[in-house]
């Protein structure tokens, strides 16, 4: 099954930990990549840049509405993600747990599936 692994950053947590520190957490997440990678799990992973430059886009009523970052009202911004199989939900979470990143951030596990199925 598919699972998504979003990691949820607290804002400004990047900046205020400064470049050879992020270097240092970039350089974990990277080596635990690859050992997903070896293991048949990992099918793509990506770090994101900060929200700062991003941009959300809506259209309502056929009318398009741009918000530039950042993204004021949100506390946390996703940092980045992991798209991996795994045969279950415990497996899925048991990878989360092991995730350096859950050491400074959430990691959130979603199953990825259509948008009508489930709850």
């Amino acid at each position: 099954m598919p699972y998504m692994l979003l990691i949820m950053e607290p804002r400004g947590q990047r900046a205020a930990r400064g470049e050879e520190a992020g270097r240092a957490v970039y350089d974990r997440m990277l080596r635990f990549a690859e050992d997903l990678q070896g293991r048949g799990l990992l099918k793509l992973t990506s770090s994101l840049h900060s929200d700062h430059d991003g941009v959300r886009v809506e259209v309502r009523n056929g009318r398009p509405s741009l918000l530039d970052g950042p993204f004021a009202e949100s506390k946390e911004m996703v940092g980045g993600f992991f798209y991996l199989t795994c045969q279950t939900r415990e497996e899925a979470v048991a990878i989360a747990l092991a995730c350096p990143a859950a050491e400074w951030a959430t990691v959130e596990v979603r199953e990825t599936g259509p948008c009508y199925e489930g709850p």
